[in-house]
């Protein structure tokens, strides 16, 4: 029988942005504490309308076959049914997402003590 491939949409954080991206293959990966993230997915190139996140996606992850993203990073991995648009978000606009592990106290700080 033939099964459906599945489809992930995994949610990270790079360099303060929220990532989007679809994949076809999600493990653990022999990198440890790391996701390893295979057979990336995009949308068609024949669109009319460009969403200019998905181009910049498209442009970062060219010529990639296979990516590890750290576990710390990653928010969430989710078994779709199809494919969306992969995007960048800024996380003072549109997320509303904290990143986790997330310091008390910026580097270089020296918290006051009681």
């Amino acid at each position: 029988m033939n099964q459906p491939r599945r489809i992930y949409k995994i949610t990270f954080f790079n360099q303060d942005q929220l990532y989007e991206i679809y994949a076809r293959q999600v493990s653990q990966g022999g990198l440890m504490g790391f996701v390893e993230v295979e057979e990336l997915l995009f949308g068609e190139r024949s669109q009319v309308v460009v969403d200019p996140s998905e181009e910049r996606l498209k442009v970062e992850f060219d010529g990639v076959r296979r990516t590890y993203i750290p576990m710390h990073a990653v928010v969430r991995i989710d078994e779709v049914e199809k494919e969306g648009h992969g995007r960048i978000l800024s996380p003072e606009g549109e997320a509303k997402v904290t990143p986790f592990p997330h310091t008390l106290y910026p580097p270089g700080s020296n918290p006051k003590k009681p």
